[in-house]
């Protein structure tokens, strides 16, 4: 577990599905979880540092090990509407549209492009932004990236689509960029995020 600023904790784990670690964070003071995988500490971890009480998905994929936390800790799970028909069968979820406010002040932003229900969540109270899947980093001293071809039905549509979408957050308040795929860019994120859709 890395604390990446003061009460923002970031940690990656095997994803099963996938086969390669990913990312998830954990807004301490608002009790609030995105895109959570269970940390190598276990929830002990969370027992010791405050349980959580949201867990957020920045997409309709990303619910990983949320019904694992739900039945720990009682979390309520929150998913964009247009994606809750992936949830279906797997755990309650209460839905969200893009522009709502979520717990922990996170506003949604809609991003599509990749998927109708790809989302931002910008988190004020942290100056940061949490992506999904239309921007990624393979390493953590690496650039930002796209997924890989394969993975978009129309990749130059697609491409162009997400760098217009991101293009309309730079006018946010943020510094830090978390990656659901990838480590978090913990300096200087919007600007990194800036040259990565010019």
């Amino acid at each position: 577990m890395d604390e990446i600023a003061p009460g923002l904790w970031h940690w990656t784990a095997r994803h099963e599905h996938i086969h390669s670690d990913v990312s998830s964070y954990y807004l301490a003071q608002s009790r609030v979880l995105i895109d959570p995988m269970i940390p190598a500490e276990g929830l002990a971890w969370f027992e010791e540092h405050g349980v959580p009480e949201h867990v957020l998905l920045t997409n309709r994929h990303h619910d990983r090990h949320s019904w694992r936390l739900r039945d720990a800790f009682g979390c309520t799970v929150h998913c964009v509407r247009n994606g809750m028909h992936e949830l279906e069968g797997r755990g309650p979820a209460e839905p969200f549209d893009f522009g709502d406010e979520l717990p922990g002040g996170v506003v949604v932003h809609e991003v599509d492009a990749i998927c109708p229900d790809e989302t931002a969540l910008h988190i004020p109270t942290h100056r940061a932004l949490a992506c999904a899947d239309g921007v990624i980093r393979s390493s953590e001293s690496g650039d930002l990236a796209f997924v890989s071809d394969y993975l978009m039905d129309d990749p130059e549509d697609t491409k162009e689509g997400l760098r217009n979408a991101y293009r309309g957050l730079l006018d946010l308040d943020f510094d830090l960029l978390l990656l659901a795929h990838g480590s978090p860019v913990i300096d200087e994120g919007k600007d990194a995020l800036r040259a990565f859709v010019t």
